[in-house]
């Protein structure tokens, strides 16, 4: 009887770590390295450098812009806002009242802001990770006129701000990823 079990156990002990080897070492170096040789960039996280080096951002992940003189990205539900320790949505039902304050408390925010007519839903409501680096291109125009007033520059010229980062996506709707129109927005109040 114990031969039996000793002869039944040891297939699955020498199964189960060679594929503890297997997919908890070998593919995930795998991958890893395949990642680094074809993507390196994206597999570092597509950081985001200023002129000195420094990361300033990602083009993947969502941050505050706390300044009125930049865009403005979606509300973040991950923690405190923009936390990626704490990347979630907020769970909350479209009946729940903190969802419904929350918005309230956003849309009067814009208002305050000077956006005027209907709001596009992206500019009061977080996404699902709560990190979303993109804005639709309505909400990015729909915060030029502020923009402008605040950099002194012409409307025109901030809208065709968001019209030039305004990129199509294949399976999605338009969008503008809001770091990079940021740092447009500075290139074009240097000159």
């Amino acid at each position: 009887m114990n031969q039996d079990i000793t002869s039944a156990l040891r297939p699955a002990i020498v199964m189960t770590i060679l594929f503890a080897i297997l997919l908890g070492l070998v593919y995930p170096l795998a991958m890893t390295g395949i990642g680094q040789a074809i993507f390196p960039a994206q597999a570092n996280g597509s950081l985001v450098r200023d002129a000195s080096g420094r990361v300033i951002g990602s083009t993947v992940v969502g941050q505050a812009f706390a300044s009125e003189r930049y865009f403005q990205t979606r509300p973040s539900a991950a923690g405190k806002g923009y936390d990626g320790l704490a990347s979630s949505g907020s769970n909350l039902g479209p009946t729940a009242r903190a969802l419904i304050d929350r918005v309230k408390a956003d849309v009067a925010k814009r208002r305050a802001e000077g956006v005027t007519g209907p709001l596009p839903a992206d500019l009061v409501t977080a996404s699902g990770s709560g990190l979303d680096p993109d804005l639709s291109p309505e909400a990015a125009l729909a915060q030029a006129p502020r923009i402008a007033r605040v950099r002194g520059l012409p409307v025109a010229t901030v809208r065709g701000l968001v019209t030039r980062a305004t990129e199509d996506s294949v399976f999605g709707d338009p969008h503008v990823n809001v770091l990079a129109l940021n740092r447009a927005l500075d290139a074009a109040a240097r000159r």
